[in-house]
């Protein structure tokens, strides 16, 4: 089987896993989890290749941090990549300001046991005022670089838009992280590749299961997709079962293997689970049975729901 390899993120001059471990499970939101579990599940990935790691102090109110902070005290600090993010702190909790800003980034570095974040992100800024965020708030990441609390920086979020408007305003960013839009059924991130590119913008991709719903367990009862979004999704990976298969698996197979991005955040709780997943970025499913499941994911092409501001959709 081939290692999973290294990639450029933009012009950082930094190189990221092309599979990398979201570590949102690790704070609980996706079910019950153990902490020296998830430790040990972070240590695996390390042996599998996987070198980067994504974080938030909103994911499980700090706790993804803090469990990842342990288990990077035992991996070799140059030998992995770091990230995480500011701004978001709760389901309806976000301070954009350049005060929390410092303070969130110092916090994490505590949780985390490093002394330099490889990236530092701006979370979900599609909740905040959008404009203030792009000057203020990515002004103030860039203090922190200067600071040497972070090697690059950048904002995340789901509506395409904002990242748009963000080089429209010619905003200082390194990095994006954009999330269910590199999928069996919304591949609408390519459209935005292009103009990443010739920013300089490395480009990390999230959720390629669309937050759970590509995937035979299905997602959790708090996931915003709509009811017929939800039944398609289900009936595909029924019939992913009846085939021998594992949707998630064929979900992540494609989003790694979408040209122009950095890397592909996988989710896992389990070591079962996180041994698929570089079993699916590695190799890849037939082509017959790709197909059939984005044919059967035909009927929701291209949606997804909305999600912050109103005046940050367009």
């Amino acid at each position: 089987m081939n290692s999973i390899g290294r990639r450029p993120l933009g012009k950082t001059g930094i190189e990221v896993s092309a599979l990398s471990l979201g570590t949102a499970g690790l704070g609980g939101i996706y079910g019950d989890t153990d902490d020296a579990t998830s430790v040990t599940l972070v240590l695996r990935a390390f042996e599998l290749g996987i070198t980067t790691f994504d974080s938030s102090p909103y994911y499980g109110r700090t706790r993804s941090e803090t469990v990842l902070g342990r288990a990077l005290a035992q991996l070799p600090r140059d030998e992995v990549v770091v990230m995480t993010k500011c701004g978001r702190y709760g389901p309806d909790e976000f301070d954009f300001s350049p005060a929390r800003i410092e303070s969130s980034c110092d916090e994490s570095l505590r949780r985390l046991q490093i002394e330099q974040l490889d990236v530092l992100f701006l979370h979900d800024v599609e909740f905040g005022d959008l404009d203030r965020v792009l000057d203020e708030g990515v002004a103030t990441l860039h203090r922190m670089k200067q600071k040497g609390k972070a090697r690059a920086v950048g904002i995340t979020g789901l509506p395409l838009s904002i990242f748009r408007r963000a080089m429209a305003r010619g905003a200082r960013l390194d990095a994006i992280l954009s999330y269910c839009h590199a999928t069996l059924f919304d591949d609408t991130l390519s459209s935005l590749l292009p103009s990443c590119e010739q920013h300089g913008i490395g480009v990390v991709n999230g959720s390629p299961t669309s937050m759970g719903l590509l995937s035979n367990r299905g997602p959790q009862s708090w996931h915003p997709a709509d009811a017929e979004t939800k039944r398609v999704c289900r009936a595909a990976a029924e019939a992913m079962q009846q085939n021998g298969a594992e949707l998630a698996e064929i979900a992540l197979a494609h989003a790694t293997r979408v040209q122009g991005l950095a890397t592909t955040l996988c989710g896992a709780t389990t070591i079962v689970e996180l041994e698929a997943s570089v079993r699916a970025a590695l190799v890849a499913p037939s082509a017959e049975l790709m197909a059939k499941a984005r044919r059967l994911l035909t009927p929701i092409a291209g949606r997804t729901w909305i999600q912050g501001r109103p005046e940050n959709q367009r």
